[in-house]
């Protein structure tokens, strides 16, 4: 479900973050052009359907996953990223879509 707040997750310095991001919400599915702003990430995994935590990690790609800052979640699918939580600072990760931005798809 969607929310808004204002909690933001303080990461230690050099902290290796994995975060997947899913998009087969009940408000409907469709691809989102999802942008970090301050790192660059890898994309590890994506697939369609929902992520399974017990499987799909199986099939990531950790030799020569591709280097990116802009990631598309497939439409009713999902992606799995991983980056070092190396530059500090606050950092903006939004859709690309702006209108999408302003219905809540932002965090810092």
């Amino acid at each position: 479900m969607v929310s808004n707040g204002t909690m933001v997750v303080v990461l230690p310095f050099n902290t290796s973050v994995e975060l997947v991001v899913q998009d087969t919400s009940i408000l409907g599915a469709e691809s989102h052009p999802l942008h970090l702003h301050g790192f660059n990430f890898f994309v590890v995994g994506q697939g369609f359907g929902n992520y399974d935590p017990k499987k799909d990690p199986e099939n990531f790609n950790l030799v020569d996953p591709i280097e990116r800052n802009t990631v598309g979640v497939p439409s009713g699918g999902w992606v799995a990223i991983r980056f070092l939580a190396d530059n500090p600072g606050v950092w903006f990760m939004h859709c690309h879509l702006e209108v999408h931005t302003s219905w809540g798809l932002k965090m810092a």
